[in-house]
């Protein structure tokens, strides 16, 4: 029974392609980030922020070089493109909330806005799987994104990498916070909230190069 159990791993390992390869190697990086994310909760050396928003542009390079690959080795997949989303959601969704949650954006309304955002970011990838079932199956090709990609994340990572820069992190957050009824919201979230919006828009049309 262990060795045919074995055997199904290895044959599912030997079903990936190089593509396939690249991007887990995005969920890695992804998952690396959320990681140090939680380090730097337990340590308080801004480094280890540091490291966990270092991590997510190399996600992106990996993310792109996946669909590179995948198109210079004509290896499409259904497989390949779930394994895409999902890497997608923990590098550009779940890392960038993890990591606006480190960085002090712990208000309930900012809580509320982070979990948002991540959901916008679930609902996109699916919304965009399933307009390309649609269109491959007339034998056609997804020539433009429906709301900005979820990738776009890293603007906001960017902003938090500034804020870490110049040590304004936890109480020192740039806009400061506000109490607004029940909870606490610090308005740098509101970027995430938008961000999110921008994701799940059906009116912004976006050309897919």
């Amino acid at each position: 029974m262990e060795t045919s159990a074995g055997g199904r791993h290895l044959s599912m390992i030997r079903s990936f392609h190089l593509a396939d390869f690249l991007t887990l190697a995005n969920a890695a990086c992804g998952v690396l980030a959320i990681f140090a994310a939680m380090a730097y909760l337990e340590a308080r050396e801004p480094r280890r922020l540091m490291v966990a928003m270092a991590l997510l542009p190399w996600a992106f390079v990996f993310d792109v070089m996946d669909g590179r690959v995948a198109r210079w080795r004509m290896r499409h997949s259904p497989m390949g493109r779930e394994l895409d989303s999902l890497a997608d959601v923990i590098s550009f969704g779940v890392a960038p909330a993890a990591i606006a949650y480190g960085a002090g954006m712990r208000g309930l309304w900012d809580l509320v806005i982070l979990v948002y955002f991540v959901v916008c970011g679930v609902s996109r990838l699916a919304r965009f799987n399933v307009t390309a079932d649609q269109l491959s199956a007339g034998a056609g090709k997804v020539t433009y994104f429906e709301g900005t990609p979820i990738p776009t994340s890293l603007v906001l990572v960017g902003v938090v990498a500034l804020a870490a820069w110049y040590g304004r992190l936890g109480d020192a957050l740039p806009l400061g916070t506000v109490d607004v009824g029940p909870g606490t919201l610090h308005p740098l979230t509101m970027l995430w909230a938008v961000s999110g919006s921008l994701m799940i828009s059906k009116t912004l049309h976006l050309p897919k190069l």
